[in-house]
């Protein structure tokens, strides 16, 4: 072979390595600077909630209850910020103006609540509520506390409905078997009270409050739900006949003197103790009742066996439901940028297990079916069949509506107990606050 054939084989072989040298095979693995493989890791997600538990016990369970959850979902960190009543109306008012409102917060419904969805400031869970029976488990009249115009905002956890705390042994003194259904019955009881020696009713009407309730009451037995529905929407008014009627039969119990002397100066601390010292019969109040008079009887006590309690009195010829109740309670609605997962928190917050645990120590008079065993106070118990079978729920009217009318209703109701207003008189000035604050 000559020189210049060998040369140029050694050439060819050379060229051929080298491009085989070059080529990538097609079982190699991917470089390491490659993207990594997509993954399911969950999105941290921190939720922010607002309570106003400061009692040890009510804050430790509601710590409890966001541990567990978090638990349950590791890549959600729930923070939660403890406030007064007070100081939590205060701040919250800040962050509102602000526009940046916490992912769930404190609230009452009514009127406040509807200021903040008419701004903008709440989420709208009601397609939440309506997956998977999540609705179906509260109470409907609790419930609808927390909507506005057809539109669920948040959820209540406790409810307790006002209504008559009585001594048993004095209705016996006076010859009373059972507790009054109707209005009628419920005067001629005062009449047969009066005629045994027996103050009738205790009651603290220099706070205007706890008169506020009488009033509201027979408007809520009288008009029924359609009747207060009108009059907020301003389809009808607060001078429509049903509130003219509740401010006639109101001072047709006034006009049988069944307080206690002094009433009009009297406060509410003034009333337990006149319930808690056995001077009157009965007592309009909320669920709260049976402590506060523990807390005015010298024993700390309280009435033991005599109390009892029953619903308001059906007015006769009323277009409202003889169990449609008029109170209020507590809850949380959701702010307008909250997560998904926040939604979700609330209604484990909401679920049966937790009803119970708050129930328990005497947090919440449960709102969800079921959680009412966690109750163990009897007179708890009746307040909670009450509220629980009440298919309209009328809130108190300074808490359904904007404050400023709420102080008129307290206002004009303390007028016709003093005679100063005629129910006309008083209806109006409800009516000219409601047509300038309620839009």
């Amino acid at each position: 072979m000559s020189r210049k054939l060998y040369t140029f084989l050694s050439l060819v072989l050379v060229l051929a390595f080298a491009l085989a040298a070059c080529a990538k095979p097609t079982t190699q693995a991917p470089a390491a600077t490659s993207k990594p493989a997509a993954t399911n890791t969950p999105v941290k997600v921190t939720i922010t909630w607002w309570h106003i538990q400061v009692a040890d016990d009510q804050k430790a369970l509601w710590q409890q209850l966001a541990d567990q959850y978090t638990a349950a979902h590791p890549n959600v960190t729930v923070e939660i910020t403890v406030l007064e009543n007070e100081a939590f109306k205060t701040k919250l008012a800040t962050v509102m103006q602000s526009g940046d409102p916490p992912d769930i917060f404190q609230s009452w419904g009514g009127g406040t609540m509807n200021e903040y969805v008419s701004a903008g400031l709440l989420k709208d869970i009601t397609a939440d509520l309506d997956k998977d029976g999540w609705r179906n488990t509260f109470s409907p009249g609790a419930l609808g506390v927390y909507s506005y115009k057809g539109k669920n905002y948040g959820v209540p956890r406790d409810m307790g409905a006002v209504g008559f705390w009585y001594n048993k042994d004095l209705f016996a003194q006076a010859g009373i078997t059972n507790p009054p259904t109707t209005w009628t019955e419920f005067l001629d009881d005062v009449k047969k009270l009066k005629a045994a020696g027996i103050t009738p009713i205790a009651l603290g009407e220099g706070d205007k409050w706890p008169g506020g309730f009488w009033w509201e009451y027979l408007a809520v037995r009288i008009g029924g739900k359609a009747a207060f529905d009108a009059a907020y929407s301003h389809t009808g008014a607060f001078t429509d006949a049903p509130f003219i009627e509740a401010g006639v039969k109101l001072q047709e119990l006034v006009a049988l003197e069944p307080f206690q002397e002094g009433f009009l100066g009297a406060t509410w601390p003034d009333e337990q103790v006149v319930m808690a010292t056995e001077k009157a019969a009965m007592d309009l109040m909320g669920q709260w009742a049976p402590g506060a008079f523990k807390d005015a009887s010298v024993d700390k006590m309280g009435l033991g066996d005599k109390l009892g309690w029953f619903p308001f009195p059906a007015v006769e010829g009323g277009a409202g439901d003889a169990a449609d109740a008029l109170g209020g309670g507590n809850g949380f609605v959701i702010g307008k940028n909250a997560p998904p997962e926040a939604v979700d928190f609330l209604k484990f917050l909401s679920s049966v297990d937790s009803q119970v645990a708050q129930a328990k120590i005497g947090l919440s008079v449960p709102v969800v079916n079921g959680a009412e065993v966690g109750l163990s106070d009897p007179m708890l118990l009746l307040v909670q069949k009450g509220a629980a079978a009440a298919k309209y729920f009328q809130l108190y009217y300074d808490q359904a509506m904007p404050p400023a009318v709420g102080s008129v209703v307290n206002d004009s109701v303390q007028g016709l107990f003093a005679g100063t207003l005629t129910p006309e008189q008083a209806a109006q000035a409800i009516e000219d606050s409601a047509k300038k604050e309620v839009k």
